[in-house]
């Protein structure tokens, strides 16, 4: 007698469809992803031009375009934290760590170690035969040579790569902060409610160091370099990973309709307004209040309030999406944002957007030598429209052929991994 079928599971109420997606890969967030890598772009075509310096407003909103950064940082936070918020409201186990620095390692480094061997080899070539200066590139550790072989940010055409190296460095440290934060959030007991107070707690912590990192940058005395390192960005990367855990709260919390619920709820349906908190925030960004143009921070408490603005326009950009129901028709206002975000054109630029962020400065360079203009001189829409067209370009051929086979051959071998795990377990059994 053939065994039953399994009974299906159970509909969703209309409160778990309102609930945050937080399985399988969401492609909204690709599209904020895209939005920071022409964020960027932007930005550096504006700079290199001359036009962000300009007085008046277009050079001030131009000036403001590096606020893609921390869209980056809050991304990452969101993202890669997920699994471990999970885990420490569950009282789980997190995930394992070297495969989880495997996945990372081979995300990043293949398609950036291309770039860094083209931009060494063009404008670098003086430096080719220094075996530290090589370490230093293709180990993303150079922003903490503090007597650095180049001016500015990076090399020559590496100069974005600071924020790379930020990145990578939170990699390495996540699961540290994650042990920290769990066993912080098991101090709370069986109550759910408790551990993610317990865990948003410490990530208001975690922002606070972030901010105090800001004191050592200028007292007693300015260290320009700490403005390019990973302690002054904590509270970016919060961000995203406080909007991790309460999404993940949302569908632990108690209760049929508590407060974590109707946050998550209210957030996407408000999304064109959250979305216009963020266009107020950048354009706080863009006056004297929060500091002068490119030329860096200019003291502790200009710096304070680009970190608060860094944080503020991340929250309101990614939030209403992060918190974004699986079935957009529960989202009220926010569909139509999740709408936008699912365009095709919004879609492939989010894949190729690493590409988009690792070509621009290569792309940038070479398009300005060709057409001779000299640095801080030229015109922003001579250069940005053939520039953001290379850059795309180059950016889609590196995901089809560096970025994808590297992902695949991750998947397979993971595939590979978990099957010998389970032989074994069945063996053991």
């Amino acid at each position: 007698m053939p065994a039953p079928s399994p009974a299906p599971p159970p509909a969703p109420t209309a409160a778990e469809r309102a609930l945050p997606r937080v399985r399988g890969h969401i492609e909204a967030l690709d599209g904020i992803r895209a939005l920071a890598a022409l964020m960027v772009l932007v930005f550096h075509v504006a700079i290199e031009s001359g036009a962000a310096l300009a007085p008046g407003v277009g050079g001030a909103l131009l000036s403001s375009g590096e606020l893609g950064v921390p869209l980056f940082f809050a991304l990452s936070g969101l993202l890669l934290y997920r699994p471990w918020a999970r885990a420490a409201l569950d009282g789980t186990p997190g995930p394992a760590v070297r495969p989880y620095l495997w996945r990372r390692a081979l995300r990043v480094l293949p398609a950036y170690w291309v770039v860094a061997v083209v931009a060494l080899l063009l404008w670098s070539r003086e430096h080719l035969d220094s075996v530290r200066a090589w370490v230093e590139v293709l180990t993303l550790t150079f922003t903490y040579n503090r007597d650095p072989w180049w001016v500015g940010t990076g090399p020559y055409g590496l100069g974005q790569m600071w924020s790379l190296c930020v990145e990578a460095s939170f990699y390495v440290l996540l699961p540290v902060f994650a042990a920290v934060l769990a066993r912080l959030a098991a101090r709370g007991g069986g109550d759910v409610d408790a551990r993610a107070r317990r865990l948003l707690a410490g990530l208001a912590a975690l922002s606070v160091v972030g901010a105090a990192a800001l004191i050592p940058q200028f007292y007693p005395d300015p260290r320009v370099y700490l403005h390019a390192w990973l302690p002054r960005t904590l509270g970016m990367f919060a961000v995203g990973m406080a909007l991790a855990v309460v999404s993940e709260w949302a569908w632990r919390e108690r209760g049929p309709d508590g407060p974590v619920r109707r946050f998550c709820r209210t957030l996407p349906r408000a999304a064109g307004l959250c979305w216009a908190l963020a266009g107020i925030v950048y354009l706080l960004a863009s006056t004297p209040a929060a500091g002068p143009r490119f030329v860096g921070v200019d003291g502790v408490w200009i710096s304070l309030v680009n970190l608060l603005t860094s944080m503020g326009f991340a929250f309101f950009v990614i939030a209403p999406v992060a918190l974004m129901p699986a079935r957009t028709d529960a989202a009220g206002g926010g569909a139509r944002v999740a709408a936008l975000l699912a365009h095709p054109v919004v879609r492939f630029l989010g894949r190729v957007s690493y590409g988009i962020f690792l070509w621009q400065f290569v792309v940038l360079y070479l398009w300005r030598d060709f057409t001779g203009q000299e640095i801080f001189t030229g015109s922003f829409w001579l250069d940005v429209v053939p520039v953001a067209a290379g850059t795309v370009l180059l950016a889609a051929a590196t995901h089809r052929w560096i970025e994808e086979p590297s992902r695949r051959w991750y998947g397979g071998m993971d595939r590979r991994r978990r099957r010998r795990r389970e032989l074994r377990e069945r063996d053991r059994v």
